[in-house]
């Protein structure tokens, strides 16, 4: 089960497709933090997802929000894959331990060792406002992010 709306998330610390290392409390107090699970790199739906997230990033990545994407990929997957599709935002490994965050975050799939289509919008103080998980297979629809930050 996914956690909660109305909880406080998880913290956690990944590393990008650069090798930096991001905490989601990097963000507390300053923005809010659209996170976004998928299942793997180079893959259809999660191409076009992303793809989409890249081609409306001021929604995302501004003065108030930051968009992180997170997937089970190794870093230097995910940094080819960020090269390939031209994705300028921060692309974070939960590859090692293998899906810690995924599990935090109550989206991973034992069965097939992957994150499912979860994301959640969390607030500057680190709080679960909004959320939408999604089989691995069902793509989301970006507009209901860019409602749920105008909520906030």
């Amino acid at each position: 089960m996914a956690i909660e709306v109305g909880t406080k998330a998880p913290e956690f610390e990944l590393k990008s497709q650069h090798g930096e290392t991001v905490k989601l409390s990097d963000f507390r107090g300053e923005k809010h933090v659209v996170l976004l699970f998928y299942p793997f790199a180079f893959t259809g739906v999660c191409t076009d997802e992303l793809c989409a997230l890249r081609d409306e990033l001021p929604k995302f990545v501004n003065d108030d929000v930051q968009l992180l994407a997170v997937s089970n990929d190794s870093p230097f997957a995910l940094r080819v894959f960020a090269e390939r599709e031209g994705l300028d935002y921060p692309l974070l490994s939960d590859f090692w331990p293998h899906g810690a965050a995924s599990r935090a975050f109550g989206v991973f799939d034992e069965d097939k060792g992957c994150a499912v289509r979860g994301t959640f919008v969390i607030d500057k103080e680190g709080v679960v406002r909004w959320s939408v998980v999604n089989a691995i297979p069902d793509a989301r629809d970006l507009n209901d992010y860019v409602k749920a930050l105008g909520d906030l």
